[in-house]
């Protein structure tokens, strides 16, 4: 055997061995392990935490030690959040490769939650936006807790007079989300043709709205219960997925925002105009390869069409978290709620969100704690 089969051999074997090591150290999840103590010292709040990977059995309310802005810091006490599909992510670990950032067998940073809403309690001394008692709303790791801290030129603005905390709860993540997918990915342009696969969902409801604003006509695919929901929120027409299949039609659209991911990748093309945009906002479910099946299809087919396929990770940002602030000034956003839990009650929201179910977005109100 010549020498160059033995050193291919012989990667293609290492490889092999290091990756299935991989796969097995990322799959691993450690026990929950013992809860940490405060000291008696110390101001407490409660929070939800998490100590290991695994079903919303291991999210529980705990007493943790309450923060303290540092000097360009704004301490908001939390009056309303709201559950994002990436909570239930970050709970399970998965898919495992989100477990490089999030901790390997078991979460390095315990705290949960994304989107709040409240009143600002204390700043550091070099803040010069923000005051104590000023009402805002934000996005920060550990919102399903009494108080978060979030830095000043962070994603944090002042919450619109005519938005109740909760409703203003509801906006940061999912509609960040639409508005890139629209705007950014999708350019779309006054007078476009948009579909919104989701429509009834958590970012789809935004996606509609958003649309309407910048002046596109907008179809919107949800199933039978939402349809006239759909419609209430802007929506010039509506596909009832149960009864018909939007990639079949002969309807084509200058972007699609899919939301959703139950459409093969072909598919949604021939539903797109020659020059128009896919926006892959949701993959395929799974906890290895699936999520990046259509973000890698895309990648091989786009050299060879003229249509614009992508998928589309959120940044999180004050610029557009103001924007969507004006919008809902101007009146032409507002967020759909389908639930309201208690603090205690958020790993009953989050298993109620990982049945792909909800109408709009699920509240967790703090105004109530735990009766």
């Amino acid at each position: 055997m010549k020498l160059r089969y033995k050193i291919t051999g012989a990667i293609v074997i290492f490889l092999t061995i290091a990756l299935s090591a991989l796969a097995l150290v990322l799959s691993y999840d450690s026990d929950c392990g013992a809860a940490s103590t405060v000291s008696n010292e110390r101001e407490t709040m409660k929070a939800i935490v998490y100590r290991c990977y695994g079903s919303p059995d291991v999210l529980e309310l705990a007493e943790v030690e309450k923060p303290t802005p540092a000097d360009n810091e704004v301490l908001v006490r939390v009056q309303a959040a709201s559950v994002n599909p990436l909570d239930g992510h970050y709970m399970r670990g998965e898919p495992y490769l989100m477990r490089l950032m999030s901790g390997i067998g078991a979460p390095t940073d315990t705290s949960m939650g994304v989107d709040f809403a409240g009143t600002v309690d204390a700043v550091g001394k070099n803040v010069t936006h923000f005051k104590p008692g000023d009402e805002v709303f934000g996005a920060r790791s550990g919102a399903f807790a009494e108080f978060v801290i979030v830095p000043e030129n962070r994603t944090l603005a002042l919450k619109p007079d005519n938005m109740s905390f909760e409703q203003a709860a509801t906006v940061p993540m999912a509609a960040i989300t639409a508005l890139q997918a629209l705007r950014d990915k999708g350019k779309l342009e006054r007078g476009q043709k948009v579909l919104i696969n989701g429509a009834s969902g958590g970012v789809g409801t935004f996606a509609v709205q958003i649309a309407k604003s910048f002046g596109a006509e907008v179809t919107g695919v949800c199933s039978t219960r939402n349809l006239e929901m759909v419609r209430s929120i802007g929506a010039d027409h509506v596909i009832d997925y149960t009864q018909e299949d939007y990639t079949q039609g002969a309807q084509r659209y200058d972007l699609i925002i899919d939301t959703v991911g139950n459409h093969p990748l072909l598919a949604n093309t021939k539903a797109l105009e020659p020059k128009g945009t896919l926006v892959m906002v949701a993959g395929e479910k799974g906890n290895w390869i699936a999520p990046l099946k259509n973000p890698i299809k895309a990648l091989v087919l786009s050299p060879f069409v003229e249509q614009e396929l992508v998928m589309i990770l959120a940044r999180l940002g004050k610029d557009d978290l103001t924007a969507l602030g004006d919008l809902m000034k101007a009146g032409k956003l507002t967020p759909v709620i389908d639930r309201r839990y208690r603090l205690s009650e958020v790993p009953a929201a989050i298993r109620y969100s990982q049945e792909g179910h909800a109408r709009g977005k699920i509240v967790i109100d703090l105004k109530v704690l735990t009766n």
